[in-house]
């Protein structure tokens, strides 16, 4: 099965024209975790944890990379 994943931030590396997510894998987290560095809290990334969230406005795109100006 094929997942569409889309993304209105133009601005990021993976946003495609269509407001298509090109990403090869996606890591969305709640907000509480927005500032966190997951290259240190690894935790985050999988296994047991897990958060919830009542809304999409209570969730974060951590995959979000930035776009070289070109």
């Amino acid at each position: 099965m094929q997942v569409e994943v889309k993304c209105s931030v133009s601005n990021c590396e993976y946003w495609a024209e269509g407001n298509d997510c090109v990403a090869s894998s996606i890591l969305v987290s709640i907000d509480e975790h927005a500032n966190a560095n997951l290259k240190e809290e690894f935790g985050l990334l999988g296994g047991a944890h897990k958060d919830t969230a009542q809304n999409s406005a209570q969730t974060c795109c951590h995959t979000f990379k930035s776009r070289k100006p070109s």
